[in-house]
C-alpha cells in the first residue's frame, strides 16, 4: 500500500481490530515512539519496544503484550524472536523491509493460533530510496552489494505484484506456488491490469529530457504540468513533455514509478533518489517492449474483514467480547497470558455452539479434560448470564 498517508491507514486498518493483539513494525526508534503516542491517543492500547530503552521497560512491555489483551507492540524488527504468543491477529510494516524473507519472517508471529490474521505494508518510494543508499553507502563486498539489491528487488516485485502474492513469497524460497490463494489482497480483488506504454514512454521520455537527475516528485510534477517554484528555477515548465499526463493524479503516477522500478524498466540511483534510464527503458522507448501496469485507482478501496474463523463467532459479537472479558479476568488472577487459558478459536466455537453442559463442551477443539474440570462451571455461569449484553 502507498505511504502518502500512513497513520491514516494505519489507524483504519486498526479501527477494523479493535481490541485485538498485533505488531507495528517502524523502521526507526522515534519512528517507534511517534507511532505508538499516537496509537496511544487514538485509545489503543499500543507500547514501545526498541533497544533504547532500558531493558527493565523492555521487559514490562513484552509482559503486557503476552499477558494483557489487545496490547499492540510497536517496535523495531527486534521484536519477536521467541515471542510465543498465538494470538497475534495482525502484523503491520510502516516502512520498507531490508528483503522478503526477513518480511515473511517477521508476518509469520501472526496467526500461530491457526486462525484468520492479516498484514498490512505501508511504504512509499523514499523507503526504497533509503534502503538502497544504506547498500550502496555500506562497506560490504560489491558482490555482497548486488546480492543485497537482488534481495530489495524481490521484495519490490513482491510489493507490485498484480498476481497472487503467495506467488514471489514462495518463489523466494525456491518453492513454486500455482497462485489463487483466495486469501491475498490480489486474489480478493484482482486489479485491473491495462496497457502501460504509453504511460511510461511520457514517463521515460521526461527522465531523459530533464537530465536523469531528479527524484520521482520533480519529475511527476513535469509530466503532470503542476508549475512550482523549482519547475520554474530549472525551466522544467519549458519541455516538451511539460503537462503530457495530466491526465492521471501524483498518486497514480506515483504508483507507475514504483511499477516501473518493479519491473526493472527504470533505475534510482544517487543520494537524492534521481531516476535514470536502463538499457530496458530504451526498448519501452522504441516501442519495443511491451508494458502492462494495474489500473490507476480513482478512488479507495473498502477493506474486507475476514472473520476470526469460516461459521464462527468473530471480534465484536457480543457473546465471544463476553468470553474474551471472563478470560482476561481469569488470566490476570492466575497469573497466566489469557491464550493460556483459552484461545481466540476456542473462545469463538464456543459461542458459536452455545453450549449447556460439561458434555457440550467437552466436544469442542480446545476443551481438554483438564480445561474442562476447571473452567467449565465458570464457562457456564458466562454462557447463561441473559443479564449481560448478548445474553
Amino acid at each position: 500500500m502507498q505511504k502518502d498517508d500512513a497513520k491514516r491507514q494505519l489507524r483504519d486498518f486498526l479501527d477494523a481490530h479493535r481490541d485485538a493483539a498485533g505488531i507495528v513494525y517502524c523502521m526507526s526508534r522515534k519512528k517507534v515512539e511517534d507511532t505508538a503516542a499516537y496509537l496511544a491517543d487514538l485509545g489503543f492500547t499500543a507500547l514501545p519496544y526498541h533497544a533504547g530503552l532500558d531493558a527493565t521497560t523492555r521487559a514490562a512491555h513484552q509482559r503486557r503484550f503476552l499477558r494483557e489483551e489487545g496490547v499492540i507492540m510497536v517496535a523495531t524488527i527486534a521484536f519477536g524472536m521467541g515471542i510465543d504468543k498465538p494470538d497475534v491477529r495482525f502484523v503491520v510494516h510502516m516502512d520498507l523491509p531490508k528483503s522478503l524473507e526477513g518480511y515473511y519472517q517477521e508476518t509469520g508471529r501472526a496467526g500461530r493460533d491457526g486462525e484468520a490474521s492479516e498484514a498490512l505494508l505501508i511504504y512509499g518510494l523514499g523507503d526504497l530510496v533509503l534502503l538502497r543508499q544504506w547498500i550502496d553507502q555500506g562497506e560490504a563486498s560489491d558482490e555482497r552489494k548486488r546480492f543485497e539489491h537482488q534481495r530489495l528487488n524481490a521484495l519490490l516485485a513482491y510489493c507490485e505484484s498484480a498476481d497472487c502474492r503467495r506467488i514471489p513469497l514462495l518463489a523466494a524460497f525456491d518453492e513454486v506456488h500455482p497462485g489463487a490463494c483466495a486469501n491475498c489482497d490480489n486474489c480478493l480483488e484482482p486489479p485491473q491490469r491495462i496497457d502501460g506504454l504509453e504511460l511510461a514512454q511520457k514517463l521515460m521520455s521526461t527522465i531523459y529530457r530533464s537530465g536523469q537527475r531528479f527524484g520521482a516528485q520533480h519529475v511527476i510534477a513535469i509530466v503532470r504540468g503542476d508549475l512550482n517554484p523549482r519547475i520554474a528555477q530549472f525551466k522544467h515548465d519549458e519541455l516538451s513533455t511539460f503537462g503530457i499526463g495530466n491526465e492521471l493524479t501524483a498518486k497514480q503516477w506515483g504508483a507507475v514509478v514504483r511499477q516501473l522500478l518493479a519491473a526493472g524498466l527504470i533505475d534510482v540511483a544517487g543520494e537524492f533518489g534521481s531516476l535514470q534510464l536502463n538499457e530496458a527503458s530504451r526498448r519501452v522507448l522504441r516501442g519495443e517492449q511491451p508494458v502492462w501496469l494495474r489500473a490507476p485507482q480513482m478512488q479507495r478501496r473498502e477493506r474486507r474483514r475476514r472473520g476470526v474463523a469460516a461459521g464462527t463467532a468473530t471480534h465484536g459479537d457480543a457473546l465471544f467480547e463476553r468470553l474474551r472479558a471472563w478470560r482476561a479476568q481469569t488470566a490476570r488472577a492466575a497469573g497466566l497470558p489469557p491464550y493460556v487459558i483459552f484461545h481466540d478459536a476456542t473462545l469463538a466455537a464456543i459461542a458459536a455452539v452455545h453450549p449447556e453442559s460439561h458434555s457440550d463442551l467437552a466436544g469442542i477443539s480446545g476443551v481438554g479434560a483438564k480445561k474442562l474440570e476447571r473452567y467449565g462451571d465458570d464457562l457456564l455461569r458466562v454462557l447463561s448470564d441473559t443479564s449481560a449484553p448478548g445474553g
